[in-house]
Protein backbone atom coordinates (compact mmCIF):
# COMPACT_ATOMS: atom_id res chain seq x y z
CA UNK A 1 0.00 0.00 0.00
CA UNK A 2 1.37 3.65 -0.98
CA UNK A 3 1.66 5.76 1.64
CA UNK A 4 -0.69 8.15 2.32
CA UNK A 5 -0.04 11.98 0.67
CA UNK A 6 -1.03 15.25 3.08
CA UNK A 7 -2.31 18.00 1.92
CA UNK A 8 -0.77 21.33 2.37
CA UNK A 9 -2.69 23.71 4.30
CA UNK A 10 -3.17 26.35 1.90
CA UNK A 11 -3.11 23.70 -1.21
CA UNK A 12 -5.20 25.47 -3.69
CA UNK A 13 -3.83 29.28 -3.04
CA UNK A 14 -2.28 30.31 -5.62
CA UNK A 15 0.26 33.05 -5.35
CA UNK A 16 2.02 35.79 -7.70
CA UNK A 17 5.42 37.11 -6.06
CA UNK A 18 6.87 39.92 -7.27
CA UNK A 19 10.02 40.27 -5.01
CA UNK A 20 13.96 40.74 -4.88
CA UNK A 21 16.27 39.71 -2.63
CA UNK A 22 14.38 38.54 1.19
CA UNK A 23 11.28 40.09 2.40
CA UNK A 24 9.10 38.76 -0.21
CA UNK A 25 11.13 36.16 -1.33
CA UNK A 26 11.18 34.55 2.88
CA UNK A 27 7.20 35.26 2.40
CA UNK A 28 6.57 33.37 -0.82
CA UNK A 29 8.56 31.00 0.84
CA UNK A 30 6.87 30.39 4.07
CA UNK A 31 3.48 30.23 1.72
CA UNK A 32 4.84 27.56 -0.43
CA UNK A 33 5.60 25.24 2.50
CA UNK A 34 2.26 25.26 3.45
CA UNK A 35 1.40 24.23 0.24
CA UNK A 36 0.25 26.84 -1.73
CA UNK A 37 1.42 27.20 -5.28
CA UNK A 38 3.90 30.38 -5.68
CA UNK A 39 5.37 31.72 -8.74
CA UNK A 40 8.13 33.71 -8.71
CA UNK A 41 8.50 36.77 -11.19
CA UNK A 42 11.82 37.77 -12.39
CA UNK A 43 13.35 40.69 -14.39
CA UNK A 44 14.67 38.86 -17.76
CA UNK A 45 18.55 38.01 -18.36
CA UNK A 46 19.64 39.20 -14.51
CA UNK A 47 17.25 37.73 -12.57
CA UNK A 48 16.39 37.92 -8.73
CA UNK A 49 18.92 40.89 -6.97
CA UNK A 50 19.84 37.71 -4.26
CA UNK A 51 21.21 35.32 -7.44
CA UNK A 52 24.25 37.98 -7.26
CA UNK A 53 24.62 37.63 -3.66
CA UNK A 54 26.90 34.64 -2.12
CA UNK A 55 27.41 32.25 -1.05
CA UNK A 56 28.48 30.36 -3.92
CA UNK A 57 29.88 27.20 -3.96
CA UNK A 58 33.75 27.74 -4.03
CA UNK A 59 33.46 31.20 -3.99
CA UNK A 60 32.50 31.25 -8.23
CA UNK A 61 29.54 33.66 -8.42
CA UNK A 62 26.43 31.95 -10.23
CA UNK A 63 23.57 32.91 -10.56
CA UNK A 64 21.98 29.45 -10.72
CA UNK A 65 23.76 28.50 -7.73
CA UNK A 66 23.65 31.06 -4.95
CA UNK A 67 23.28 30.04 -1.51
CA UNK A 68 20.35 32.97 -0.85
CA UNK A 69 18.47 32.66 -3.82
CA UNK A 70 18.27 28.43 -3.66
CA UNK A 71 17.31 29.18 0.45
CA UNK A 72 14.24 31.80 -0.45
CA UNK A 73 12.56 30.25 -3.19
CA UNK A 74 12.57 26.46 -2.85
CA UNK A 75 8.92 25.59 -3.33
CA UNK A 76 7.78 27.82 -6.11
CA UNK A 77 7.48 28.00 -9.81
CA UNK A 78 9.70 30.96 -11.95
CA UNK A 79 9.10 32.99 -14.79
CA UNK A 80 10.50 35.57 -16.25
CA UNK A 81 8.42 38.86 -17.35
CA UNK A 82 8.90 42.44 -17.67
CA UNK A 83 5.45 44.33 -16.49
CA UNK A 84 6.43 47.43 -18.03
CA UNK A 85 5.95 46.20 -21.19
CA UNK A 86 2.82 46.26 -23.20
CA UNK A 87 2.48 42.16 -23.43
CA UNK A 88 4.58 41.28 -20.38
CA UNK A 89 1.80 43.88 -18.63
CA UNK A 90 -1.13 41.25 -20.33
CA UNK A 91 0.92 38.38 -19.37
CA UNK A 92 0.79 39.33 -15.70
CA UNK A 93 -3.06 40.66 -15.51
CA UNK A 94 -3.81 37.16 -17.02
CA UNK A 95 -1.87 35.03 -14.36
CA UNK A 96 -3.21 37.68 -11.69
CA UNK A 97 -7.00 36.78 -12.93
CA UNK A 98 -6.15 33.43 -11.37
CA UNK A 99 -4.09 34.24 -8.12
CA UNK A 100 -5.22 34.47 -4.78
CA UNK A 101 -2.33 36.90 -3.36
CA UNK A 102 -0.01 39.00 -5.63
CA UNK A 103 3.11 39.67 -3.29
CA UNK A 104 5.89 42.41 -4.03
CA UNK A 105 8.37 44.63 -2.34
CA UNK A 106 9.02 46.92 -5.20
CA UNK A 107 9.64 50.59 -4.79
CA UNK A 108 6.64 52.70 -4.56
CA UNK A 109 7.23 54.61 -7.78
CA UNK A 110 7.52 51.44 -9.35
CA UNK A 111 4.32 49.56 -8.58
CA UNK A 112 2.67 52.57 -9.58
CA UNK A 113 4.16 53.45 -12.45
CA UNK A 114 3.18 49.81 -13.85
CA UNK A 115 0.00 50.05 -12.29
CA UNK A 116 0.51 47.58 -9.88
CA UNK A 117 0.05 49.23 -6.93
CA UNK A 118 -3.20 48.37 -4.46
CA UNK A 119 -5.19 51.09 -6.10
CA UNK A 120 -4.70 50.26 -10.01
CA UNK A 121 -5.09 46.15 -9.27
CA UNK A 122 -8.62 46.76 -6.99
CA UNK A 123 -10.68 47.63 -9.49
CA UNK A 124 -9.24 44.67 -11.96
CA UNK A 125 -8.92 42.42 -9.20
CA UNK A 126 -11.37 42.71 -6.58
CA UNK A 127 -11.11 39.20 -4.73
CA UNK A 128 -7.13 39.79 -4.89
CA UNK A 129 -5.18 40.20 -2.03
CA UNK A 130 -1.85 42.71 -2.49
CA UNK A 131 0.61 41.86 0.04
CA UNK A 132 3.44 44.81 -0.33
CA UNK A 133 5.96 44.75 2.43
CA UNK A 134 8.72 47.83 1.84
CA UNK A 135 11.17 49.68 4.15
CA UNK A 136 8.21 51.92 6.09
CA UNK A 137 5.06 50.69 4.93
CA UNK A 138 3.25 52.46 1.99
CA UNK A 139 1.90 55.79 3.84
CA UNK A 140 3.49 58.07 6.31
CA UNK A 141 6.23 60.65 5.60
CA UNK A 142 9.05 58.31 4.93
CA UNK A 143 6.86 55.67 2.32
CA UNK A 144 9.03 57.11 -0.50
CA UNK A 145 12.24 56.35 1.39
CA UNK A 146 14.86 53.65 0.58
CA UNK A 147 16.18 51.35 3.18
CA UNK A 148 17.53 47.87 3.94
CA UNK A 149 17.72 45.88 6.90
CA UNK A 150 20.39 47.70 8.72
CA UNK A 151 17.90 51.11 8.29
CA UNK A 152 15.05 48.92 9.44
CA UNK A 153 17.00 48.31 12.74
CA UNK A 154 18.16 51.57 13.25
CA UNK A 155 14.59 53.76 12.95
CA UNK A 156 12.88 50.68 14.44
CA UNK A 157 14.68 51.37 17.29
CA UNK A 158 16.27 47.62 17.53
CA UNK A 159 19.65 48.79 17.15
CA UNK A 160 20.06 51.42 19.98
CA UNK A 161 19.44 47.73 22.67
CA UNK A 162 21.90 46.03 20.60
CA UNK A 163 25.74 45.97 21.97
CA UNK A 164 27.83 46.58 25.00
CA UNK A 165 26.29 48.70 27.62
CA UNK A 166 29.81 51.15 27.05
CA UNK A 167 29.93 50.80 23.48
CA UNK A 168 28.04 51.84 20.37
CA UNK A 169 24.78 50.47 19.15
CA UNK A 170 25.30 47.27 16.81
CA UNK A 171 22.61 45.85 14.47
CA UNK A 172 20.78 42.79 15.14
CA UNK A 173 22.57 39.89 12.58
CA UNK A 174 21.66 37.91 9.96
CA UNK A 175 18.93 39.91 7.95
CA UNK A 176 16.27 39.64 10.46
CA UNK A 177 14.50 42.52 9.93
CA UNK A 178 13.99 40.97 6.55
CA UNK A 179 13.07 37.75 7.48
CA UNK A 180 11.02 38.82 10.29
CA UNK A 181 9.00 40.84 7.48
CA UNK A 182 8.28 37.71 5.66
CA UNK A 183 7.05 35.96 8.25
CA UNK A 184 4.57 38.82 9.56
CA UNK A 185 3.71 39.53 5.87
CA UNK A 186 2.88 35.31 5.38
CA UNK A 187 0.68 35.18 8.33
CA UNK A 188 -1.17 38.75 7.62
CA UNK A 189 -1.62 37.10 3.98
CA UNK A 190 -3.38 34.14 5.29
CA UNK A 191 -5.42 36.15 8.03
CA UNK A 192 -6.76 38.13 4.95
CA UNK A 193 -7.71 35.33 2.82
CA UNK A 194 -9.04 34.07 5.70
CA UNK A 195 -11.61 37.14 5.88
CA UNK A 196 -12.15 37.12 2.41
CA UNK A 197 -12.85 33.26 2.05
CA UNK A 198 -14.94 33.61 5.19
CA UNK A 199 -17.53 35.83 3.51
CA UNK A 200 -17.76 33.90 1.00
CA UNK A 201 -18.10 34.59 -3.33
CA UNK A 202 -18.80 38.04 -1.98
CA UNK A 203 -15.66 38.65 -0.11
CA UNK A 204 -13.09 41.07 -1.52
CA UNK A 205 -9.22 41.60 -0.83
CA UNK A 206 -7.32 43.63 0.29
CA UNK A 207 -4.00 45.53 0.66
CA UNK A 208 -1.55 44.15 3.44
CA UNK A 209 0.81 46.79 4.24
CA UNK A 210 3.86 45.39 5.86
CA UNK A 211 6.92 48.01 6.90
CA UNK A 212 10.41 46.33 8.04
CA UNK A 213 10.99 49.44 10.12
CA UNK A 214 7.29 48.25 11.69
CA UNK A 215 8.13 45.11 11.93
CA UNK A 216 11.06 45.65 14.35
CA UNK A 217 9.38 47.93 16.60
CA UNK A 218 6.84 45.66 17.61
CA UNK A 219 9.59 44.02 19.14
CA UNK A 220 10.07 46.47 21.68
CA UNK A 221 6.85 46.76 22.95
CA UNK A 222 6.94 44.19 25.87
CA UNK A 223 9.83 45.92 28.29
CA UNK A 224 11.42 48.83 26.81
CA UNK A 225 8.53 50.60 25.73
CA UNK A 226 6.99 50.82 28.79
CA UNK A 227 9.88 51.39 30.55
CA UNK A 228 10.23 54.41 28.81
CA UNK A 229 6.89 55.35 29.39
CA UNK A 230 7.00 54.83 33.35
CA UNK A 231 10.27 55.42 34.16
CA UNK A 232 11.72 57.78 31.61
CA UNK A 233 14.23 55.02 30.70
CA UNK A 234 15.13 55.82 26.73
CA UNK A 235 16.76 52.27 26.47
CA UNK A 236 20.34 50.20 27.32
CA UNK A 237 22.56 47.63 25.85
CA UNK A 238 23.10 44.81 27.55
CA UNK A 239 25.78 42.77 26.02
CA UNK A 240 25.96 39.31 26.85
CA UNK A 241 23.32 39.30 29.38
CA UNK A 242 19.10 39.90 30.04
CA UNK A 243 18.07 43.06 31.40
CA UNK A 244 14.94 41.59 32.29
CA UNK A 245 15.13 39.07 35.05
CA UNK A 246 17.37 37.41 38.13
CA UNK A 247 20.69 36.57 37.93
CA UNK A 248 21.88 34.15 36.67
CA UNK A 249 20.70 35.18 32.82
CA UNK A 250 23.77 35.92 30.48
CA UNK A 251 26.20 34.47 28.28
CA UNK A 252 29.86 32.95 29.34
CA UNK A 253 32.45 31.41 28.43
CA UNK A 254 33.52 27.55 29.16
CA UNK A 255 35.89 25.32 28.53
CA UNK A 256 35.38 25.36 24.36
CA UNK A 257 33.12 28.39 23.79
CA UNK A 258 30.01 29.77 25.26
CA UNK A 259 27.16 29.09 26.79
CA UNK A 260 23.83 30.15 28.23
CA UNK A 261 22.32 30.21 31.52
CA UNK A 262 18.89 31.39 32.53
CA UNK A 263 17.77 30.20 35.78
CA UNK A 264 14.97 32.84 37.42
CA UNK A 265 13.15 30.35 39.23
CA UNK A 266 14.52 29.91 43.07
CA UNK A 267 14.40 26.41 42.53
CA UNK A 268 16.87 26.44 39.64
CA UNK A 269 19.19 28.80 40.90
CA UNK A 270 19.34 26.71 44.38
CA UNK A 271 20.09 23.30 42.31
CA UNK A 272 22.60 25.69 40.37
CA UNK A 273 24.76 26.29 43.24
CA UNK A 274 24.57 23.12 44.48
CA UNK A 275 26.23 21.82 41.04
CA UNK A 276 28.88 24.73 41.90
CA UNK A 277 29.59 23.10 46.15
CA UNK A 278 30.09 25.14 48.56
CA UNK A 279 30.65 28.64 47.57
CA UNK A 280 31.51 31.46 50.31
CA UNK A 281 29.88 34.32 48.34
CA UNK A 282 26.32 32.62 48.94
CA UNK A 283 26.13 33.92 52.16
CA UNK A 284 26.83 37.23 51.73
CA UNK A 285 24.12 39.80 51.65
CA UNK A 286 25.60 41.58 48.85
CA UNK A 287 24.57 38.06 46.68
CA UNK A 288 21.20 37.52 47.76
CA UNK A 289 19.62 40.24 45.58
CA UNK A 290 19.80 38.44 42.22
CA UNK A 291 18.09 41.50 40.80
CA UNK A 292 20.30 43.53 41.89
CA UNK A 293 23.03 41.35 40.65
CA UNK A 294 21.60 41.02 37.47
CA UNK A 295 20.82 44.88 36.83
CA UNK A 296 23.38 46.45 39.25
CA UNK A 297 26.70 44.63 39.04
CA UNK A 298 26.43 41.89 36.74
CA UNK A 299 29.98 41.65 35.73
CA UNK A 300 30.52 40.80 39.48
CA UNK A 301 28.00 38.75 39.66
CA UNK A 302 29.41 36.75 36.31
CA UNK A 303 32.46 36.67 38.07
CA UNK A 304 31.58 34.51 41.03
CA UNK A 305 30.49 31.57 38.45
CA UNK A 306 32.75 31.45 35.25
CA UNK A 307 35.31 29.47 36.73
CA UNK A 308 33.12 26.64 37.17
CA UNK A 309 31.71 27.08 33.55
CA UNK A 310 35.52 27.09 32.62
CA UNK A 311 36.22 23.48 34.04
CA UNK A 312 33.81 21.93 31.67
CA UNK A 313 32.94 21.66 28.06
CA UNK A 314 29.49 23.13 26.33
CA UNK A 315 28.17 19.57 26.26
CA UNK A 316 29.12 18.50 29.58
CA UNK A 317 27.52 21.85 30.58
CA UNK A 318 24.24 20.81 29.06
CA UNK A 319 24.39 17.09 30.23
CA UNK A 320 24.68 18.42 33.55
CA UNK A 321 21.82 21.29 33.57
CA UNK A 322 19.76 19.00 31.75
CA UNK A 323 20.04 16.40 34.25
CA UNK A 324 19.35 18.73 37.30
CA UNK A 325 16.59 20.71 35.24
CA UNK A 326 18.65 23.43 35.12
CA UNK A 327 17.61 26.09 31.50
CA UNK A 328 20.89 26.59 29.88
CA UNK A 329 22.17 25.78 26.15
CA UNK A 330 25.18 25.32 24.30
CA UNK A 331 26.08 28.39 22.16
CA UNK A 332 26.27 27.04 19.02
CA UNK A 333 28.37 27.81 15.81
CA UNK A 334 26.30 27.36 12.65
CA UNK A 335 27.97 24.28 11.79
CA UNK A 336 26.95 22.83 15.25
CA UNK A 337 23.48 23.14 14.67
CA UNK A 338 23.41 21.45 11.51
CA UNK A 339 25.27 18.67 13.19
CA UNK A 340 22.27 19.20 16.14
CA UNK A 341 20.86 15.57 17.34
CA UNK A 342 17.66 17.45 18.75
CA UNK A 343 17.34 19.38 15.71
CA UNK A 344 17.93 16.41 13.27
CA UNK A 345 15.27 14.26 15.58
CA UNK A 346 12.92 16.49 14.73
CA UNK A 347 13.60 16.58 10.99
CA UNK A 348 14.16 20.16 10.57
CA UNK A 349 16.73 20.25 7.90
CA UNK A 350 15.61 19.83 4.36
CA UNK A 351 17.39 17.72 1.93
CA UNK A 352 16.58 18.85 -1.71
CA UNK A 353 18.56 17.95 -4.78
CA UNK A 354 19.15 20.97 -7.04
CA UNK A 355 19.91 19.89 -10.78
CA UNK A 356 22.93 22.51 -10.91
CA UNK A 357 23.98 22.86 -7.22
CA UNK A 358 23.50 19.44 -6.26
CA UNK A 359 21.96 17.91 -2.95
CA UNK A 360 21.85 20.84 -0.47
CA UNK A 361 20.31 20.65 3.16
CA UNK A 362 18.00 23.73 3.82
CA UNK A 363 16.46 24.68 7.43
CA UNK A 364 12.70 23.77 7.14
CA UNK A 365 10.14 25.90 9.08
CA UNK A 366 9.81 26.56 12.39
CA UNK A 367 6.08 24.83 13.19
CA UNK A 368 5.27 20.94 12.31
CA UNK A 369 1.64 19.96 11.37
CA UNK A 370 0.25 16.20 12.18
CA UNK A 371 -2.25 16.67 9.34
CA UNK A 372 -0.77 18.89 6.65
CA UNK A 373 3.07 18.45 6.92
CA UNK A 374 5.22 21.54 5.25
CA UNK A 375 6.20 20.18 1.58
CA UNK A 376 9.42 20.14 0.00
CA UNK A 377 8.72 19.61 -3.66
CA UNK A 378 10.78 21.24 -6.00
CA UNK A 379 14.45 23.10 -5.47
CA UNK A 380 14.57 27.06 -6.60
CA UNK A 381 13.24 27.74 -9.83
CA UNK A 382 16.32 28.43 -12.85
CA UNK A 383 15.83 31.64 -14.34
CA UNK A 384 12.80 31.51 -16.58
CA UNK A 385 12.47 27.80 -15.67
CA UNK A 386 8.72 27.44 -16.20
CA UNK A 387 8.28 30.00 -19.23
CA UNK A 388 6.72 27.84 -21.11
CA UNK A 389 4.83 25.60 -18.74
CA UNK A 390 3.16 28.88 -16.94
CA UNK A 391 2.57 31.33 -20.10
CA UNK A 392 1.85 28.37 -22.67
CA UNK A 393 0.66 25.52 -20.91
CA UNK A 394 -1.92 27.74 -18.19
CA UNK A 395 -2.26 31.16 -20.02
CA UNK A 396 -2.70 30.09 -23.35
CA UNK A 397 0.32 32.04 -25.33
CA UNK A 398 1.46 30.54 -28.54
CA UNK A 399 4.93 28.94 -28.04
CA UNK A 400 6.12 29.75 -30.93
CA UNK A 401 6.07 33.69 -29.98
CA UNK A 402 8.54 33.01 -27.11
CA UNK A 403 12.03 33.03 -28.82
CA UNK A 404 11.29 36.58 -30.17
CA UNK A 405 9.54 37.89 -26.49
CA UNK A 406 12.99 36.49 -25.33
CA UNK A 407 14.92 38.79 -27.87
CA UNK A 408 12.77 41.93 -27.12
CA UNK A 409 13.07 41.43 -23.04
CA UNK A 410 9.54 40.54 -22.36
CA UNK A 411 10.22 37.57 -20.90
Amino acid sequence: MQPEVLSGSLDGVRVVEWGSFISAPFCGKVLAELGADVIKIEPPVYGDESRRHGPFPQHVPDGERSGLFLFTNLNKRGITLDPGSATGRELLESLLDTADVFLENQPAALTQSHCLDYESLRSLFPRLIVTSITPYGRSGPYRDYKGYDLTANAIGGMSFGAGHPHREPLTTPLYQASYLAGVGAAFASVAALLGRDIKGPGGQGQLVDVSEGQVMSVLLSGYHLPTYIYRGVAGWRSGNRMRLGLFPNCVLPCKNGYVCIDAPQLEQYQRFLALMGDQEWVNEPRYRDRRAMSEDYPEEAEALITPWFMEHTKEEILAICLENRIPCAPVRTFGEVLEDVHLNSREFFKDVEHPQAGNLRYPGAAYRFSESPCRYVRSAPALGQHNQEILCGELGLDPSRLPAMARAGVI
